[in-house]
């Protein structure tokens, strides 16, 4: 399958083909290089610099060298997830697009508190403002009419039956290594010499903001490590029924 950075198609078109490529047979590199071809320019992909975040910025960036790689900073995330960032986007030459919540962590804490600590009203606000605020900026700045994602089927129950590709909030979500586990990530990593995120070592397994990510410990999901178990999505991964709008 060639690559072509012909006129993106729309979601519905793509929606409407993806399901005569048989994308759930296909391979992770033939689920990307569909993309591509699917929607040209208008391809972006999410990071969150999380524990194995390394997989997906090296396979989408051998096919797809300079895709625009969106990663939402809340200003919260734990100072190993800067540093990994640092180092992976070196190493890979990533063409990093950072947005940022337009209020500070300081000003929304003195406007709202600690919102992570106000039971899921409080999570949902401070999910809009941190996340899905500046993930709709950025779809709108860059363009974006498909969106490459790293969620896998067996990281939460929530997304145990995402399709490989589908349309949220009328933009193309695809994720190519929906159907991989933990082994085959690990496989792929070592084969590659890629690094998981430093604090995988400690016993996180998903990470996010500090203040709303815990350890795996002992009886525990790993959805339950995120949110003190409340919910596991941030927002970005759930259909809100519109543009990402606020």
């Amino acid at each position: 399958m060639s690559i072509s950075t012909t006129t993106p198609a729309t979601s519905e078109s793509a929606q409407a083909n993806h399901s005569t490529l048989n994308l759930e047979q296909s391979s992770a590199e033939d689920r990307i290089r569909w993309a591509v071809d699917a929607f040209g320019d208008g391809l972006v992909m999410t990071t969150s610099f999380g524990v194995q975040a390394a997989v997906m910025l090296h396979l989408v960036t051998r096919i797809v060298p300079g895709i625009p790689v969106v990663f939402i900073d809340t200003g919260y995330l734990f100072p190993e997830t800067y540093r990994f960032a640092r180092d992976l986007t070196e190493k890979l030459g990533l063409n990093l697009k950072k947005y940022t919540p337009r209020m500070t962590a300081a000003e929304q804490e003195a406007l709202y508190g600690k919102q992570w600590e106000q039971g899921i009203e409080g999570l949902k606000r401070y999910n809009v403002i941190n996340k899905i605020e500046p993930m709709d900026r950025a779809v709108r700045e860059l363009g974006a009419t498909a969106w490459l994602a790293g969620l896998r089927r067996t990281q939460a129950s929530t997304r145990g039956s995402l399709k490989v590709a589908q349309v949220q909030n009328k933009i193309t979500k695809i994720h190519p290594i929906i159907d991989w586990d933990n082994r085959r990530v690990h496989q792929y990593l070592t084969q590659h010499g890629l690094p998981y995120h430093p604090l995988w070592e400690q016993g996180y397994v998903s990470i996010g903001d500090w203040h709303s990510t815990s350890k795996l410990l002992d009886g525990m999901r790993e959805e339950d490590t995120r949110f003190g178990g409340l919910k596991r999505e941030c927002g970005l991964h759930e259909n809100n029924g519109g543009d990402f709008q606020i």
